[in-house]
């Protein structure tokens, strides 16, 4: 544990009632979304810029280690400290006072402690929208330090794409505020350091203020269970979407059969949408969208979509063997009950993995075919953003399987293999790094980048700054 000295100095800097050091009030920061849980020294909870820039500073001369956490959704260990006692973590859950709408510029300033809801909340009432969906709800800071994507990725892309600007605090010793604000969505004059943070984890530099690019609320809305005719047809029947709707298709959303059972089985409001309650191995959720008002003699996007599933399902080779056109949020409410309803399930290993898109499905029959001989007793809960590539992959292990570290160790390494090295894939979609994945980044990169991580990491932040050692030191 650090000195009691630190935790009054911290308190005279930013104020008594923003220190917690109770174990009772650590608690809920010290614990992670899937299993993981450390031990922090103190939390500190800043209300704004400066006083980041203040907890920060006296850390980096006092040698502390920070541990910066914004949502604490994440399930790589990336936000929570470890065993020692002697990490500080910073919260962002009290960055939450600026919210500057520039309605004419279409964008928002904002501090990065808002959770998304709360954001998408207040657009609404002006017919804008952050359009990142997530089946979680996140904080603006951790959302750009893992570039999250969301499941209407196919449509808006990731976080990357919808960020104008940030706010960043530096880890040296004076807490160095660089301030990359701006509301420009062109500006070709040198490099563009935002990027330098966003997706990084965290490790260059705390993103305290971000200016996000909005994007009109959806007026018109379709939305359908499809049913594919077996693994091999889900790309020839995303590709025949793609054709048919263009820019109209908002989402291609693949949900594995024993996923959609574990949402049914833990939430008993939803309702069963499959013909006599059969949930069939593998369906689509796909939605259709336009950002103005059905216009008179115009078709509804239903219409559009019954038009085009229509025309799917009487072509040659037909991809399609059952839809499901239904309410958009009933759908929806489907889509975001899988994952609360996987982790119901029985003790976890998730993985949040990418692929090009015509090996998304590939990886996964492979997966289904080799993970039971060696692992038995494991159910397979896959979901995920098939039209992006990106898929949750996630193993519910049986009541009577060995679980440990270890075990969760022994699969990472056997899926990531597998993710790599057979299938050209990526081990961290949108989760990042975090103690979880570090090993496997040491493994995967290779040394050049790591080095130049290394420098950007000295030249930015060189003190102890999150869970995530880029390079060798």
């Amino acid at each position: 544990m650090i000195a009691a000295t630190h935790h009054t100095a911290l308190a005279d800097l930013i104020g008594p009632d923003n220190i917690l050091t109770e174990a009772g009030d650590l608690a809920g920061y010290e614990a992670g979304a899937r299993y993981d849980r450390g031990r922090a020294a103190l939390v500190v909870r800043p209300r704004d810029t400066e006083q980041v820039s203040k907890a920060v500073a006296y850390c980096v001369r006092n040698g502390i280690a920070i541990i910066p956490q914004s949502g604490n959704t994440g399930v790589v260990s990336g936000s929570t400290p470890d065993a020692s006692g002697e990490q500080v973590v910073i919260s962002l859950d009290r960055l939450a006072r600026q919210f500057e709408l520039d309605i004419e510029n279409r964008s928002l300033r904002v501090d990065a402690g808002f959770r998304l809801s709360e954001v998408n909340t207040r657009l609404a009432d002006h017919g804008l929208q952050f359009p990142i969906d997530l089946g979680a709800d996140p904080r603006l800071g951790g959302m750009l330090s893992t570039n999250t994507g969301g499941s209407r990725f196919l449509k808006f892309g990731d976080v990357r794409r919808n960020v104008l600007g940030i706010k960043v605090v530096l880890a040296d010793e004076h807490g160095t505020v660089l301030d990359l604000m701006s509301g420009l969505r062109k500006n070709n004059t040198g490099v563009d350091w935002k990027h330098i943070f966003i997706g990084t984890v965290g490790a260059f530099g705390i993103i305290t203020e971000c200016e996000l690019n909005l994007e009109p609320l959806p007026l018109q809305v379709a939305t359908a269970l499809l049913v594919p005719r077996d693994g091999a047809a889900v790309m020839p029947l995303l590709a025949a979407m793609e054709r048919r709707l263009g820019s109209y298709l908002s989402a291609f959303e693949g949900m594995s059969g024993n996923a959609i059972k574990a949402a049914l089985g833990h939430v008993p409001s939803l309702r069963n949408p499959f013909a006599n309650g059969a949930v069939p191995d593998y369906t689509i959720l796909t939605e259709v969208s336009r950002d103005w008002e059905w216009r008179e003699g115009e078709e509804t996007l239903d219409q559009v979509l019954e038009n085009v599933l229509a025309e799917v399902w009487e072509s040659a080779d037909a991809p399609l063997a059952d839809a499901f056109v239904g309410p958009a949020a009933e759908i929806w409410t489907l889509r975001h009950a899988l994952s609360e309803g996987v982790r119901a399930s029985g003790r976890l290993a998730a993985f949040d993995l990418s692929f090009r898109r015509q090996d998304v499905i590939r990886f996964c029959d492979h997966m289904k075919q080799v993970l039971p001989a060696r692992y038995p007793g494991i159910t397979v809960c896959d979901f995920g953003h098939v039209g992006d590539g990106g898929v949750h992959f996630n193993l519910v292990l049986a009541p009577d399987a060995p679980t440990g570290p270890e075990i969760e160790t022994e699969l990472r390494a056997f899926v990531y293999g597998a993710a790599v090295e057979e299938f050209g894939g990526s081990y961290s979609a949108e989760h990042g790094i975090g103690r979880k994945n570090q090993s496997f980044y040491d493994h995967y990169t290779d040394e050049t980048r790591r080095e130049l991580a290394n420098g950007l990491k000295a030249l930015t932040s060189p003190a102890k700054l999150g869970t995530v050692r880029f390079g060798s030191a």
